[in-house]
């Protein structure tokens, strides 16, 4: 392509690295492009995500995109409401980063070796409500900020612990702060962490298919689709408490032919609410399972969903504020 591809990201170090490795692979590929920053509300605000809204970090993004100041927009997937913009196409997922959370821990204890009362800083509900069900008497600490500011709340004693996802900490060359890599059945990650999402406007149809045939790779971006559809199902949006993780599994056929299929699990916290703390009533997890086609993938995330409504897990609408 003769033409330059302007590639829209927030202006933080963590979204400035992501933009960067979709840059890399369209400059490996012979596509010229340039990096614009886009200054979203969520940059502007240090009130709790919750407080702020879905979509904080990604409606500036996107709105900038849909009136052509730039081409392509690159978003943490995780940010993005579960509602579909009609003015966007979701062109590419490159391949997925490790999506399990990480403890960065004072003296590098694991979450387990913290002591009763330890103070442990995360902005996420999903986090907090996990974490609490462990019942080890951990305190909950409500935090913002970049990933620099968080480990210096445990470097400076301010908290004792912090949890963040590796992706964000693999991205940044932090992985050597990581006291910790959470296993997911401990804490399930958010639907779609550690991947990322390429968008172009939806009539740009060249950047689109440029975008698919360099940077999507089809095995995340089924994962995705079905972590993404039970979040959806559940009607819970970005900042409840619900987590998802599908892997592509090896499974054999009818005429033991080897095929590749989802394996998708979830988990719903139906009595926790923002603010729960260790001495408040235990946190029931709802845990549920699946596996299905590869080609899917939402489907099955909505009959997970189903389960998990089933279970109890309808208790858990409309608890965020």
């Amino acid at each position: 392509m003769s033409r330059v591809i302007r590639i829209g990201t927030r202006g933080s170090a963590l979204a400035l690295a992501q933009t960067g490795t979709v840059a890399a692979q369209l400059e490996a590929a012979g596509a010229k492009v340039e990096i614009v920053t886009v200054v979203t509300p969520g940059d502007k605000s240090s009130a709790p995500i919750a407080e702020i809204g879905i979509g904080v970090f990604t409606s500036a993004l996107r709105d900038a995109l849909a009136a052509g100041e730039v081409d392509v927009a690159v978003h943490s997937f995780k940010d993005l409401p579960t509602a579909p913009d009609p003015r966007l196409s979701l062109a590419a997922v490159p391949p997925r980063q490790d999506p399990r959370d990480a403890l960065i821990a004072r003296d590098s204890l694991t979450l387990g070796e913290l002591p009763a009362g330890s103070r442990v800083g995360t902005g996420s509900p999903r986090r907090a409500a996990q974490i609490q069900a462990l019942g080890l008497g951990l305190q909950i600490v409500p935090i913002r900020g970049n990933v620099d500011t968080r480990i210096r709340k445990v470097h400076d004693g301010e908290l004792d612990a912090v949890v963040l996802a590796r992706a964000g900490l693999a991205r940044l060359g932090r992985l050597d702060v990581i006291t910790e890599v959470l296993d997911p059945i401990q804490v399930l990650p958010a639907p779609a962490q550690g991947a990322l999402a390429v968008e172009c406007r939806v009539d740009d149809v060249d950047t689109e298919h440029l975008l698919q045939s360099i940077v999507d790779d089809d095995a995340t971006r089924a994962a995705v689709a079905a972590e993404r559809a039970l979040l959806a199902a559940l009607e819970a949006g970005c900042q409840a408490p619900v987590g998802a993780l599908a892997d592509v599994v090896e499974d054999l056929d009818a005429n033991d032919k080897v095929v590749h299929r989802l394996s998708l699990r979830g988990v719903a916290a139906a009595n926790w609410t923002a603010g729960s703390t260790a001495e408040g009533p235990a946190v029931d997890l709802i845990r549920a399972s699946a596996t299905g086609d590869l080609t899917e993938g939402e489907q099955l995330g909505r009959a997970l969903a189903a389960e998990l409504l089933e279970l109890g897990a309808g208790a858990l609408a409309g608890d965020e504020q």
